[in-house]
């Protein structure tokens, strides 16, 4: 018997100031079953998304939930009527706990007081539920990206809702903590929970979903089972043309040693980590979450010191204490949270991608606004940044949009070292293409990455060398010919 009907979206449409971001759209979520929503960025997953938990109100069609018509005004009336999600962009309270982050507005109270006895014991069940080790006392603004990702899932689970929008939830967590979530997915169908999941990473898509609906230029283009469904047609229907195989990096010439490390090590993150770069190599490092190797290219970027080591870029001892020096030395960072470190989401998409060149492009007090748009302009054509013009605030553009102007101010100021924690997080197929030609082409002319991923089809198309970190220690090291997913996945874990 045919699951029963949870959400009909019928004939939604939503214009914003010269764009029609959706266009008719209709779909169907049932009871028990992963409906997967897939598109390349701009595509509009975001705003059906924002209108089905009000945060956007839709200019016609209807939304019929359990079926009644419903239009929702504010996110409170669809958690209320049980629709949760979880954010792709996270949205913690840093300076609460992680406790009062889950049930932020649910506490239980006694004597007019909030329980937190009773409050981190909830804590602790939901995320005992989903194989979480974090304490429930934990300040968040303490957790790395990944701890983060993994108490905001708690948190929407925790509402027991009858829908739940996972919006690239796995985007920031490795391979274990997916393998729990997608078990609580289990679970959550067999509740008869409907699950609507957008994800960039395919192969999860084909694990988990049911149905799939693909979405273009704000258009209706496809909703199948996942049975009449292959990697190859999924993305043809998402991009409007057919692909060839994965990218796989071109192979350059690797030359000298670039860059070496030696002893690199600090208390709580990393131990004695020794590692060199070569020029025209791609190094990759693979690790499961709590591994340090976020933690370990902060420390090479001079965004924390290191208790003790050594860096040498072209066998010249060099000494890193803050960013301005690793830029001066060549040195550019991608970090893995561009909306909390990489960008200034108020400024506008000129001022985000100069920020970095600012001493280069400034005499005394004043900016030479003509080299300056130049410059910019030049690294939004390299990356194909889709703006309306230089001014686009950067909050207004698609993830994938925000990470190119994160790479055109790395790329501005010139690097020689470009270190890379995932680099495509949050980015769609065609997007992730455009990135790693743009790599491959950086390191065809003599200059090396650090690549920090983990999609390990990623980590072993974009690599030269791949090291893998467990428990702060480098526990192994693979070259191309060796590296596979078996062995990295068994020394990893």
């Amino acid at each position: 018997m045919e699951n029963e009907v949870l959400l009909e979206v019928r004939n939604i449409s939503k214009t914003f100031p010269g764009v029609k971001a959706l266009d008719n759209i209709s779909l169907t979520l049932r009871k028990g079953t992963v409906h997967a929503l897939c598109g390349e960025n701009g595509a509009g997953k975001s705003t059906l998304m924002h209108i089905l938990i009000g945060m956007y109100r839709k200019d016609s069609g209807d939304l019929v939930f359990k079926g009644k018509k419903v239009d929702f005004a504010l996110p409170k009336q669809a958690l209320d009527a049980g629709i949760s999600i979880i954010e792709q962009e996270l949205t913690p309270i840093y300076d609460m706990t992680v406790a009062e982050n889950i049930f932020l507005g649910r506490e239980p109270v006694k004597l007019g007081f909030i329980d937190y006895p009773r409050l981190n014991k909830m804590a602790t069940a939901v995320l005992n539920d989903l194989e979480v080790r974090i304490e429930p006392t934990q300040k968040m603004k303490l957790l790395s990206l990944a701890e983060i990702q993994l108490v905001e899932i708690a948190k929407a689970i925790s509402y027991d809702s009858e829908i739940i929008i996972m919006d690239e939830p796995t985007s920031a967590i490795g391979e274990k903590e997916v393998e729990n979530l997608f078990k609580i997915i289990d679970l959550m169908k067999k509740r008869d929970k409907g699950i609507l999941y957008v994800s960039h990473r395919l192969k999860e898509v084909f694990t988990i979903a049911d149905e799939i609906t693909v979405l273009r230029d704000g258009k209706h283009i496809s909703t199948e089972s996942i049975k009449n469904m292959d990697t190859s047609k999924l993305v043809s229907l998402m991009i409007g043309r057919k692909v060839g195989e994965d990218f796989v990096k071109e192979n350059s010439p690797v030359g000298p040693t670039l860059l070496s490390v030696e002893h690199f090590s600090k208390r709580g993150q990393f131990y004695n980590i020794s590692l060199n770069l070569k020029k025209g190599e791609v190094l990759g490092i693979f690790g499961l979450m709590g591994a340090g190797r976020s933690e370990f290219l902060h420390a090479l970027y001079g965004l924390e010191k290191p208790d003790q080591g050594e860096v040498r870029i072209e066998n010249q001892k060099v000494k890193i204490c803050s960013p301005r020096d690793a830029i001066k030395n060549g040195i550019a960072l991608v970090t893995e949270d561009r909306k909390k470190m990489g960008l200034v989401l108020t400024s506008s998409v000129k001022e985000n991608i100069s920020l970095a060149s600012l001493k280069e492009l400034t005499t005394g007090l004043f900016i030479h606004e003509k080299r300056e748009k130049l410059q910019v302009v030049d690294m939004v054509n390299k990356f194909n940044i889709k703006i309306t013009g230089l001014s686009h605030l950067v909050k207004n553009l698609s993830g994938g949009n925000q990470q190119k102007v994160v790479l055109g101010k790395c790329f501005l100021t010139a690097p020689k070292i470009l270190l890379l924690d995932e680099p495509t997080r949050g980015i769609d197929v065609g997007a992730k293409r455009e990135i790693y030609k743009i790599i491959s082409s950086y390191t065809s002319e003599g200059y090396g990455v650090i690549m920090i991923s983990s999609e390990i089809p990623e980590i072993l198309s974009m690599s030269d060398r791949i090291v893998v970190f467990k428990n702060g220690s480098i526990a192994g090291e693979f070259n191309k010919a060796e590296a596979n997913q078996e062995n990295l996945l068994h020394i990893a874990s």
